[in-house]
């Protein structure tokens, strides 16, 4: 047998050992996938109530817990991925001018002049987020501007959150938030965010992507991208982001009894061995508490979060 034979059935059987390895590492993540999935599934079947981050007091145990894990029945929420939500559940495509957009005002005080930006966390349809939006625009006496998180149901949700986890895939969501940023940084205004849940991570992911951007296509160093980002301010509450670019002025709200942040955030106010992953931004203020349980209304962001909230000067001034 010549040189070449010999080698051609030396690559022949490399190839056909790799392939096999291929074939069965492919089948043993399609069934993870499977099974991943009919779990999340059989979750949203029995818990089939649905709520937003604002539930009442007297909603149920049931019912907190579908609110983290289900979408609204039917929903067709896709379509509205990424828009800007204004007024009376007015939807508006990326790159409309914050100043074109008709904000949600607060009741008491309909001549406000404070902006803020809030996206959403999982399983809140458009309708949903016109409610979170009115709710806070109330409770912190702002202008509220959403940008929509749309939902597609817990498992396609969830698949998305663990996509922004690892800064992967195509988020309308993250890239609206990023293109308004850099807009109004670079038009030299400034801008107060607000992300809840999964919202937190998207504001985190869009954060990172402004900073790249003043980075590479702009030319600036790291003080100066830090220096340009101080002119953000966000605050996020029970978010799923563990780490945060340095220069926006942060505020984080994380309930200890609460699991997505504690688990998937920035961990909760004891010392864990991860914590070294974590960062929740160059002098972050986070606030820590204790309250309820995950099928009490720990994640809760009305009846839990905002409750805990305090003006923004005065959360980074520590005065909790």
């Amino acid at each position: 047998m010549s040189l070449i034979d010999r080698t051609r059935n030396l690559f022949q059987k490399v190839g056909t050992g790799t392939q096999n390895t291929a074939a069965r590492v492919q089948t043993g993540a399609t069934q993870a996938a499977n099974t991943v999935k009919t779990t999340a599934e059989n979750v949203g079947q029995k818990l089939n109530t649905v709520v937003d981050g604002f539930e009442s007091k007297s909603t149920k145990a049931t019912s907190t817990v579908a609110g983290v894990f289900t979408a609204p029945k039917g929903a067709k929420d896709k379509v509205y991925d990424g828009k800007l939500v204004g007024a009376g559940g007015q939807t508006f495509e990326p790159g409309t001018p914050l100043s074109q957009i008709p904000a949600v005002t607060p009741r008491n005080n309909p001549n406000a002049t404070a902006t803020v930006i809030y996206v959403n966390g999982i399983s809140t349809d458009k309708n949903g987020q016109s409610g979170e939006l009115q709710s806070i625009a109330d409770r912190t006496g702002m202008r509220a501007i959403g940008i929509h998180n749309a939902t597609e149901g817990v498992v396609s949700d969830l698949i998305q959150c663990v996509k922004d986890k690892l800064g992967k895939g195509h988020n309308p969501a993250v890239d609206t938030l990023a293109d308004t940023l850099y807009s109004e940084l670079k038009a030299g205004r400034s801008v107060h965010l607000m992300g809840y849940s999964h919202g937190g991570l998207i504001t985190s992911r869009a954060l990172k992507d402004v900073a790249n951007r003043l980075r590479i296509e702009d030319g600036m160093s790291k003080a100066q991208v830090e220096q340009t980002m101080s002119r953000l301010n966000v605050e996020t509450f029970g978010a799923a982001a563990a780490r945060y670019p340095d220069g926006p002025n942060y505020v984080h709200y994380v309930n200890d009894k609460d699991i997505v942040p504690t688990l998937f955030g920035l961990g909760g106010s004891g010392k864990s061995p991860l914590d070294f992953l974590r960062d929740a931004g160059k002098g972050a203020k986070v606030h820590y508490f204790s309250e309820k349980n995950m099928f009490s209304g720990a994640h809760a962001l009305a009846d839990t979060y905002m409750k805990h909230r305090v003006p923004f000067d005065e959360a980074r001034a520590g005065r909790f």
